[in-house]
């Protein structure tokens, strides 16, 4: 049996090989994150059954008329916005260690997360009376600006993806520091406001965020989709992928900028969520290879139903405190990142 699928989309000139396995994985990532969805929007201060969760979002009659109103209004969209977050940074997360050549590279790590995260707490601690819905467009402002800087620095006669890895790791602590500052000298309670935004949540998260986020999510990341087969000519090192015929620094400028839309938007919607990026392509390669045809579908449904369960547990471990997603995947994602360097010191 041949390994390989081939795709060809119609009327695009161009075609994709996938690993078999890959169809059958992402039917099961998907099949568990609607079994994660649905005990999601069923858990809260006023608990929903997963049948009634169900029966509601299919439009049918169930035993409390309230239902429609908990589910379709305040619990559905916060969830579907954590999975669309989720598999922007996954997305994202895949583009950036695919450029870079680097599995322990994603946007929160070469700073392009922290330069979102520096505009919006600038916008909320010093500019409180500018209207919230600025911070989405100010939290891309900065990732793109960041992006663009260190492209721009990385530069010396041509772009390298250990440069990019350096620069970008310094840009992280300086938009660390510089956000830092601002949470320590601003007004307490703008303050307040900014540290959950920070932590990473979709607490509130309604259809119009979703509205807004999903346009982003659709276009680049179809946009790092169709370039995957450049992605794989990248990891063969610059020299090869010219003598391929590669269009190098066309092609890693985009790429670059499909990364940072899809990273700055998320975070623009849900705030800083921390690991995702690392590690739903690692966990994507681990169950289809490293192929970025098929990978990167099947990292962005492990990026979605990692946020969904981190949202999901973090209603639940403290009930009825409440944690911000971003806490969840902070704590499981730090051990997970040391994992890696250990591993990767000893291969």
């Amino acid at each position: 049996m041949k390994q390989w699928l081939v795709v060809r989309p119609p009327q695009i000139p161009i075609s994709f090989h996938l690993d078999r396995r890959v169809p059958h994985i992402m039917v099961g990532l998907v099949l568990a994150t609607l079994v994660a969805m649905v005990l999601s929007v069923g858990q809260g201060e006023y608990p929903v059954p997963p049948l009634d969760v169900i029966k509601t979002i299919l439009g049918l009659e169930t035993s409390n008329p309230d239902f429609d109103f908990i589910v379709m209004t305040l619990r559905l969209p916060r969830t579907l916005v954590a999975w669309g977050v989720g598999m922007g940074l996954a997305i994202a997360g895949t583009i950036t260690q695919g450029i870079t050549r680097n599995p322990l590279a994603s946007p929160d790590i070469i700073g392009v997360s922290d330069g979102a995260s520096l505009t919006a707490v600038t916008l909320i601690v010093l500019y409180p009376e500018l209207p919230t819905a600025l911070i989405p467009l100010v939290a891309f402002g900065g990732a793109f600006t960041v992006a663009v800087l260190i492209y721009l620095l990385a530069w010396k006669g041509g772009s390298s993806s250990v440069r990019l890895i350096l620069v970008g790791v310094g840009f992280s602590l300086i938009a660390g520091a510089l956000t830092n500052l601002m949470v320590t000298f601003g007004n307490i309670y703008n303050v307040s406001q900014a540290l959950v935004w920070l932590a990473g949540s979709v607490y509130g998260r309604g259809w119009e965020q979703l509205g807004v986020f999903v346009p982003w999510l659709i276009g680049f990341g179809l946009l790092g989709w169709l370039m995957s087969r450049e992605l794989n000519a990248l990891q063969l090192g610059d020299e090869v992928a010219r003598s391929l015929g590669s269009r190098l620094e066309l092609q890693r400028s985009l790429l670059l900028l499909s990364g940072v839309a899809l990273a700055g938007s998320a975070i623009a919607t849900a705030g800083n969520l921390r690991f995702v990026g690392l590690m739903a392509p690692h966990l994507g390669r681990q169950l289809v290879g490293p192929s970025h045809e098929g990978l990167l579908p099947v990292a962005a449904l492990t990026g979605g139903f990692v946020v969904v369960v981190a949202d999901l547990l973090g209603r639940l471990l403290f009930a009825p405190i409440e944690l911000p997603c971003g806490i969840i995947t902070a704590i499981v994602g730090a051990p997970y990142f040391l994992y890696l360097l250990i591993r990767d010191r000893n291969s």
